[in-house]
């Protein structure tokens, strides 16, 4: 589908007001949206329209969705050291990072330093567990995110049903390591530690960023109404 045939089409649905969902549960606003447009589940995460991801937001919903995973390269201290220094027990009883950082400092003396080229995890004492260069994570959201067609939608329930009005949607592209140094600082991206002792290594499922549904918007340089 290329923008043009969405955007007649996107017309349509608009003008439908309040439609039943056509699943129930946190994923019937994607579903429901996606029947409308004619686009039919496949094998593939998320479909696409001439590229750009199509992503439906409830104006009241607030849910965590993540970016990507960046873990290359970025360790300052051997994974290993830094969850037998700073951790704590998991749910399992194993000793992990599982923090969602913030720039203050946590329970362990952790915190997110946000500078111009870069973010951080330091320790109180002064030491640096890993660095992020600003300019990598702009690439990597680039590469995960190129564009994005973010559906808003009002939302009621009756009987039972949800009920979704689709009344905007919104062309986002290009970021800036600038831009995102920003919304590090709003906290408005988050930072999730995820790795724990297994013996002679650290188990890493990958540092995680993410941001909340609304927040999205504020992470694109060009916002166009379609």
């Amino acid at each position: 589908m290329t923008i043009e045939e969405f955007k007649i089409k996107f017309r349509e649905i608009k003008e439908k007001g309040f439609v039943p969902s056509t699943r129930r549960g946190p994923t019937g606003i994607g579903h429901t949206l996606e029947t409308l447009l004619g686009i039919f589940e496949n094998n593939e995460a998320h479909p696409d329209i001439e590229g750009a991801e199509l992503k439906a937001h409830r104006t009241k919903g607030n849910s965590l969705i993540t970016l990507f995973t960046f873990n290359n390269k970025v360790w300052k201290m051997p994974p290993l050291e830094a969850v037998k220094k700073y951790g704590s027990l998991d749910k399992d009883g194993r000793q992990g990072l599982y923090y969602t950082m913030s720039l203050k400092p946590n329970s362990a003396g952790l915190f997110l330093d946000v500078q111009q080229s870069e973010i951080s995890i330091r320790h109180i004492s002064g030491q640096v567990v890993a660095t992020w260069k600003l300019q990598e994570l702009a690439k990597r959201f680039m590469q995960k995110m190129p564009a994005l067609i973010f559906v808003s939608a009002f939302t009621e329930e009756r009987d039972g049903i949800e009920y979704f009005h689709f009344y905007r949607a919104q062309f986002m592209k290009g970021t800036s390591p600038e831009l995102l140094a920003d919304q590090f600082r709003e906290e408005n991206i988050l930072v999730d530690l995820r790795l724990h002792d297994k013996g002679t290594m650290a188990r890493n499922h990958g540092t995680g960023f993410r941001t909340y549904e609304d927040k999205l918007p504020l992470l694109f340089q060009s916002i166009i109404d379609l």
